[in-house]
């Protein structure tokens, strides 16, 4: 059956309304178009506009932009008429009204760490406009930090770090954290609505942000930093622009709450006896200590042994496994006798083997580092099929073992399954890679067919594609798979209400998809017109 379709070839129906580019076997079409559609002049008067408002310092010509052009992974790339690098609201919306007048696109970028190509331009809009970065980076100042109210707003351009160490001078904690939090910035994170390291106690992005403004379509500023807990007085229009990647408006600003700061912490490292007690253990855990768990992440043997070699780690124990368990206690008192409790446990259970306990703060250093260098790309430089996956937590083991077997039977016996992750939520991130050798790339149509083969696992079992890295341009040929056609026709209501020329970030999010057979056929309601 060819990729992309279950249960039939594409029908008319996917066909584009208005000639746009095709991507693969899926067709993606702006919501509504500007009215400089199939225009391929770039305004020169656009750009001097935008020079003009923002100064010297406020923009970039493309040639100087660096790496800001591309994204981190490498895979997609755009060059824009110009990088516009605004340091206060107002420059923002002289930004958005500028291209608005000329019907130019605005793709907004944080700290470019996203994997899914949502932050960089493309080239090839069928329509031909020219397209606009705006960078956030000047946007970088933490306006208030409020240890009564527990709250901080931030500029959409400063960093998770940033914002963590603001928090942490006044004896709080700013609970969202992952590997980029001295890259990735506030904006970026609420765009994709980010996950990381302390989902499991804390939450994804959503959950940490009371208020936020943005810059809309039409340059006028939505204004909701109200640092409110309770407000029932509407829709809560902040969800809106939370996880909508950049599509509905440009996020400038930030109510973020915090948390009391946890003195004391546990990091542990233990050896599993294998994938199939993970759900038991979690469950172990939460019993134990169901406020203190912060994190509860997998770590594979073979990614223990590349990091070793590689990098300037320690292995935390000599006892080798396939899998590895790495969880955190954390709490206002000392959670000693928590974790003692739990791995004697997990030892009498079944669950473990071995452990170690980090007891001073380079032991503590030595695991994380472990465990935010695992990715491929960074760890050995490999690329292949990769996932964002998440799946009921009882539901893990039988999907590794379904991935490995697509891997053996697609790709050969020397294909390498490398997976780890947020085990407490069910995220793993999985490569299908050619080998554990440095620069390994798995062939593209490995790459497309090993894609089609394991969504359709991930589905079957209940999990999405995305947990957390978004949709930006590397999902948008299967998303089909996974939305209903309902879904779909909310989302490009939303987007025709708050962007109806389609300024932000064109080509990109679920609203671009068109009717397609597979998701018909997956809501089993909507039936394919000739």
């Amino acid at each position: 059956m060819p990729e992309g379709t279950r249960g039939g070839s594409p029908s008319p129906v996917d066909r584009p309304r208005c000639g746009c580019r095709r991507s693969r076997d899926r067709l993606t079409c702006p919501v509504l178009h500007s009215a400089n559609h199939g225009d391929p002049n770039v305004s020169e008067a656009l750009v001097a506009e935008i020079q003009a408002a923002l100064g010297p310092r406020g923009w970039l010509d493309p040639a100087d932009a660096g790496s800001a052009l591309t994204g981190w992974r490498g895979t997609y790339s755009g060059t824009p008429v110009l990088v516009a690098r605004p340091d206060t609201v107002g420059g923002v919306q002289e930004v958005v009204r500028t291209c608005a007048r000329h019907g130019a696109a605005v793709v907004t970028q944080g700290g470019n760490t996203g994997l899914a190509g949502g932050s960089v331009p493309i080239d090839d809009l069928s329509d031909g406009r020219p397209s606009v970065l705006l960078l956030t980076t000047r946007l970088n100042r933490i306006t208030s930090v409020d240890p009564a109210r527990f709250t901080v707003t931030a500029e959409a351009g400063c960093t998770i770090e940033q914002v963590q160490q603001a928090a942490a001078a006044v004896d709080r904690q700013l609970a969202m954290d992952w590997g980029a939090r001295g890259s990735a910035t506030v904006g970026g994170a609420i765009s994709t609505n980010a996950g990381g390291l302390n989902v499991l106690r804390y939450g994804n992005t959503r959950r940490h942000v009371l208020g936020l403004e943005a810059v809309l379509a039409d340059g006028r500023v939505f204004d909701g930093l109200r640092a409110l807990r309770k407000d029932n007085t509407g829709y809560d229009l902040k969800h809106l622009f939370i996880g909508a990647e950049g599509t509905l408006g440009v996020v400038t600003r930030a109510v973020l709450e915090l948390q009391p700061a946890m003195s004391h912490h546990r990091s542990l490292f233990a050896s599993l006896t294998g994938l199939d007690v993970v759900t038991d253990l979690y469950g172990l855990a939460r019993s134990i200590d169901p406020g203190g768990l912060t994190a509860f992440e997998l770590v594979p043997e073979m990614g223990v042994g590349v990091a070793v070699d590689v990098l300037d780690v320690v292995r935390p124990i000599d006892t080798r496994s396939e899998w590895y368990l790495l969880a955190r206690f954390s709490g206002s008192e000392p959670v000693t006798d928590t974790v003692t409790r739990f791995l004697t446990e997990a030892v009498e259970r079944g669950y473990a083997t071995d452990a170690v306990v980090a007891e001073t703060a380079s032991q503590e250093a030595n695991l994380w580092t472990l465990r935010d260098e695992l990715p491929p790309e960074m760890l050995f430089d490999s690329r292949g099929a990769k996932f964002d996956a998440a799946v009921p937590i009882d539901r893990i083991p039988e999907f590794q073992r379904s991935v490995e077997a697509i891997a053996a039977r697609l790709c050969g016996p020397e294909a390498v399954t490398f997976s780890f992750g947020h085990l407490g939520d069910g995220n793993l991130h999985v490569y299908v890679l050619p080998s554990l050798e440095h620069g390994g790339r798995l062939a593209p149509d490995l790459v497309g067919s090993v894609t089609t083969a394991v969504d359709d696992v991930i589905w079957e079992l209940g999990g999405t594609i995305s947990a957390e890295h978004g949709i930006g341009q590397d999902l948008l040929v299967r998303l089909p798979g996974q939305k209903s056609q309902v879904e779909f026709d909310l989302m490009r209501s939303v987007k025709a209400a708050l962007d109806p020329t389609d300024i932000f970030n064109p080509g990109k999010g679920a609203q671009t998809i068109e009717r397609s057979t597979r998701s018909a056929a997956r809501s089993g309601q909507d039936e394919v017109e000739a």
